[in-house]
């Protein structure tokens, strides 16, 4: 320590000793009862997942040949797992998407050769898709393959109406199939490129919103743009070819089932015959609707009040909760509690999942000293990792199962607060499920009318039936041992500032000194007081400090002490002080519910005190307030679209009063299975806009083409419906089946799949099956209407003229 003039030493172990320790004693960790020193690594922005991961474990396998004996690495969370896994779910799901269309396809075309053709293009577009993703700097990601499986059903569309409108003529007027290519090409071809621009308009917009929903909308937005015109042109380009080349010629009046597999041409006759004999039922009820338009358009009304009372009542959420496979836990000692009795809590927690729930659970890693809401000897969290999704199919083996009950069971503590959940679906945006909830000091009341306004609406929240698990994410307030020390008294007495401070905080807490090396490793020296002369607040007054002229001055010659009490840590949100909440919605409510529960508490409390939002609560409120601006840019696009298509002002509006009956499905869909309107909602019911939209260019096509060669309005709709009705049903139905192992997936991933699967299934049933009806009756109600109105053609004029006159 020093040398005196005489040439005596003061060495360490005079005055002291000295020992090898751990840097850190405040904060312990267990694995499975076993001691453990937990590492917290996370991707730098912009990484990929499954990348860094793999990385990581990659360096740690080289490391662990250095470690001692008995010491080795484990990943008790890992978020990747459940990437994977989920991104298999998606690939499985596209190949029984693709394989379903197939089949859809050869039951309505009942010839192989026919079926192929469409299915050609799915490979062709996907590859050009995955492309153009690379182009975008996209990667193979769950929102890029959702988007694929929707575009599955899309992008046979275009093939499908080119293969089915050759057939008909071949049947219809014996031509060759390449004579037979040539004419659909010249009926189908504009029809094929407004519908590619229609869907590629409806889902423009998307990409260019903010925040982490443009995120998300961006890559169902660029993979289905994409996808769409790159199908439509496979469809002018290569499906035509094939048609030509391997479509076999059919015999005037036949059908094109009489050139397929020959054991299966009597089921295909049967089926065929069922199928027309629908599609007469179906024409007549089109001329029924026509004859009798008030009525039709009373009904129409009700459905559209219907839609707006569903759409209205619709709870609201950001993103569906996934079983990612883990569970956290989050232990509120109270104040006071030391790190011993933390962990003992902890260690309860831990025989809970290990034992009463090992069926579910493979591992446990807890950590005592520190939580969610900071470091502190109160505070703790407990990682659980589940067991493979293979081996939890059961419900009761669900993440939400097992935190339900472990909830019940911890609720029985009287010694700490320890609340279970899954972490949110993107963990990336918090760690809070549910509400992520700022209470602000907007008026600087000041820090205890915010600790008892927080106080007050935790109260109020706990008898909410709309909120669970509602708690503050923070630090109570501790006793404080405060020093104050007389500045003028210290001053006087040549008592430097540093040196009080360089002081307590090298007795008290410990002071960095230096470096050595031992066995090859570079350690760090701490200087601290003894355990015996730091545990009394007394012992601060033994305290001597040395002035600037050498000497030692007792601490209590300049320095007061006294009790009080204050917060470990002050936070601030925008700007003022806060504190934070974390809940979540009640079983069968919402957290839109939810958020709307905390809002009308909040406006409770004492003027001065506000409210904001944060994690996915805020991107939930950003994305409910970004969906009718989306939804409005969608309907304006799809207007100006169709309007230049057709070159018309009119035909648009049959279009836009389509939109409602498609969505109808998706909201009815959606509310029967108990799921929220969310970001995948908001996806679905675009989609579903388009393909009403699809629905209505192909029939009104052909509408049109017959009005151009003279036929009256009423028959030529009814003869476009009957020719167009097979295509629209087969395209449909192949969209249907595509989306439907969506709607219906189990595993990981599956909340998403599920609310997507179910908005698009729902949504294209009623557009297929309302659609078909209300499509011909508003054209015919709307050309009338307008044609009405239009100058009549004087006699010269009219003379000259022998088309019937258009729409415009």
């Amino acid at each position: 320590v020093r040398i005196h003039p005489d040439g005596s030493v003061v060495r360490i172990r005079d005055v002291g000793r000295t020992e090898l320790g751990t840097e850190f004693y405040d904060v312990e960790a267990f694995y499975n009862g076993k001691p453990a020193a937990a590492l917290a690594i996370r991707q730098a922005p912009g990484a990929n997942a499954l990348d860094t991961a793999d990385a990581v474990k990659k360096k740690m396998e080289e490391m662990s040949r250095y470690f001692p004996p008995g010491v080795k690495v484990i990943y008790p969370y890992d978020t990747t797992p459940f990437v994977r896994v989920a991104i298999n779910e998606v690939v499985k799901t596209l190949f029984e998407a693709i394989l379903l269309v197939f089949l859809v396809m050869w039951l309505f075309m009942g010839n192989i050769r026919a079926t192929l053709i469409p299915t050609i293009a799915v490979p062709v577009v996907l590859l050009g898709a995955f492309a153009v993703l690379g182009l975008f700097g996209f990667s193979i990601n769950m929102l890029t393959m959702f988007a694929m499986v929707l575009a599955i059903g899309l992008l046979v569309d275009d093939a499908i109406v080119v293969v089915e409108n050759v057939e008909r003529i071949m049947s219809e007027e014996g031509l060759s199939p390449r004579e037979a290519t040539a004419k659909s090409m010249d009926q189908i071809t504009s029809a094929l490129i407004g519908i590619g621009l229609v869907l590629s308009a409806v889902f423009g917009p998307m990409a260019f919103f903010g925040g982490s929903t443009g995120v998300i909308y961006r890559q169902f937005s660029v993979t289905i743009i994409a996808s769409m015109l790159l199908s439509v042109l496979v469809a002018l380009i290569l499906t035509p070819v094939l048609c030509a080349s391997l479509l076999k010629p059919v015999s005037k009046g036949n059908e094109a089932a009489e050139t397929g597999i020959p054991f299966l041409r009597p089921f295909f006759r049967r089926f065929d015959r069922v199928f027309f004999g629908v599609r007469d039922r179906y024409v007549r009820l089109v001329g029924h609707s026509l004859a009798r338009k008030v009525r039709y358009l009373v009904v129409y009304v009700l459905f559209v009040g219907g839609i707006g009372f569903l759409f209205l009542r619709l709870p609201t959420a950001y993103l569906p909760d996934e079983d990612q496979g883990i569970l956290y836990s989050q232990i509120l000692m109270p104040t006071g509690s030391t790190l011993s009795q933390t962990q003992a809590v902890a260690d309860e927690v831990q025989r809970h999942f290990l034992e009463i729930e090992k069926e579910a659970v493979e591992s446990c890693l807890t950590i005592s000293g520190i939580g969610f809401s900071g470091r502190a000897q109160n505070n703790g969290m407990v990682f659980t990792k589940l067991r493979d999704w293979k081996r939890r199919k059961r419900p009761d083996l669900k993440a939400q199962a097992v935190a339900g009950r472990a909830m019940a069971a911890f609720s029985r503590d009287r010694k700490a607060m320890v609340f279970a959940f899954p972490p949110p679906a993107v963990i990336e945006l918090g760690n809070a499920r549910g509400v992520d909830f700022q209470l602000l000091d907007r008026g600087g009341l000041g820090h205890s009318a915010l600790r008892n306004a927080r106080n007050q609406l935790l109260g109020m929240a706990m008898r909410d039936p709309r909120l669970t698990k509602v708690r503050p994410n923070g630090m109570e307030d501790v006793s404080e041992y405060r020093v104050d020390v007389d500045w003028e008294k210290a001053g006087a007495l040549g008592v430097p500032i540093t040196s009080i401070h360089d002081t307590i905080a090298a007795v008290f807490g410990s002071s960095y000194v230096n470096d050595f090396i031992q066995g090859g490793r570079v350690k760090r020296v701490y200087l601290q007081a003894d355990a015996p002369y730091r545990m009394l607040p007394k012992d601060l007054e033994k305290l001597y400090v040395r002035n600037t002229s050498g000497k030692m001055v007792p601490f209590a010659s300049f320095a007061s002490t006294r009790w009080t009490t204050g917060s470990p840590r002050l936070e601030r949100f925008n700007g003022f002080p806060s504190m934070s909440i974390w809940g979540e919605s009640a079983p069968g409510r919402s957290s839109g519910e939810a958020m709307r529960a905390m809002e009308e508490i909040t406006a409770k409390l004492p003027k001065g005190i506000g409210f904001d939002w944060a994690g996915l609560s805020y991107q939930e409120r950003m994305g409910t307030a970004q969906g009718p601006i989306l939804y409005a840019f969608s309907i304006l696009v799809i207007f100006l679209c169709v309007a230049a298509l057709y070159e018309s002002w009119t035909i648009p509006l049959v279009n836009l009063l389509m939109l409602p009956l498609g969505v109808l499905g998706a909201v009815v869909a959606t509310t029967l299975r108990g799921f929220p309107n969310d970001v995948y909602f908001q996806i679905g019911f675009l989609t579903t806009m388009g393909l009403s939209t699809k629905n209505a260019i192909l029939i009104i096509q052909f509408i049109k083409e017959q009005r151009r060669h003279g036929v009256e309005l009423v028959e030529a709709t009814l003869a476009a419906v009957r020719i167009r009705f097979r295509p629209v049903i087969m395209t449909s139905l192949a969209f249907f089946f595509g989306t439907l192992p969506l709607a219906i997936a189990t595993g990981a991933g599956a909340g998403a799949m599920n609310a997507i699967g179910t908005a698009v299934t729902g949504g294209m049933l009623s557009a297929t099956v309302i659609d078909l009806v209300f499509i011909p009756l508003f054209f015919v109600v709307i050309s009338r209407l307008f044609e009405k109105k239009r100058p009549r053609l004087s006699p010269a004029s009219s003379s000259a003229s022998t088309d019937t006159p258009e729409v415009s």
